[in-house]
């Protein structure tokens, strides 16, 4: 499958089937307008920054609730957390998606504010992919993030949700995160990956930094 970096919590999955899924599409933040298509479009949650769904063309089918489905030959678990430490009581409440297809399980955690929560971990341990929010104040922050990590302990990690320039939404830029990983752990590369399992297979333990396309 290939996965596209549109920035800040949006990326685009296309599957061997041709579907193709794009995760919390933005609005208003600061970036160019996002200009994209796919087939299904899931939103975590209902805050301008991740459910600008009118940018996103093709006519989609939009998830944004609760969920355990198969679309386009995707298999798709939508489940619900919390967007903050208090229980809801801050931001309100938070999707994680998983999706299954082409020998690939990815999870993008959405904006996921609860501290390293037990039941999260147990659902998710052992997935290839994590997409995690790692800039703080509205999610998890760096070393929160890396407490999920250790628990969930997925093949490749890609961060996301954090500040890069034009960015109009008060977060911490990735380096915080970093710093708590050793170079050797870090690949950057482009807005686009090819990933399939030899890809995982040969970055095990990596933190995979996407560029913005």
């Amino acid at each position: 499958m290939k996965l596209e970096y549109y920035g800040h919590s949006c990326f685009r999955m296309t599957f061997a089937s041709g579907t193709r899924i794009v995760t919390d599409p933005y609005g208003e933040i600061g970036f160019a307008p996002l200009r994209t298509e796919a087939d299904i479009v899931t939103v975590s949650h209902g805050h301008y920054d991740h459910c600008n769904v009118a940018a996103v063309g093709g006519s989609p089918i939009v998830l944004s609730s609760p969920i355990s489905c198969e679309r386009g030959g995707v298999s798709i678990t939508a489940t619900s957390c919390f967007h903050d430490d208090a229980h809801g009581a801050k931001r309100g409440k938070n999707l994680i998606f998983r999706f299954r297809a082409d020998g690939l399980d990815i999870c993008h955690l959405g904006d996921l504010g609860e501290p390293a929560n037990a039941r999260i971990i147990e659902e998710l341990r052992g997935v290839d992919v994590l997409l995690i929010p790692v800039g703080g104040h509205y999610t998890i922050d760096a070393k929160e993030a890396k407490e999920y990590i250790r628990g969930i302990a997925p093949k490749l990690v890609i961060p996301m949700h954090y500040y890069t320039d034009g960015l109009q939404v008060d977060i911490a830029g990735l380096q915080p995160f970093l710093s708590l990983f050793g170079a050797s752990s870090v690949l950057r590369c482009g807005g686009e990956i090819a990933l399939d399992r030899d890809f995982v297979a040969s970055h095990l333990q990596k933190i995979i930094v996407m560029e913005r396309i």
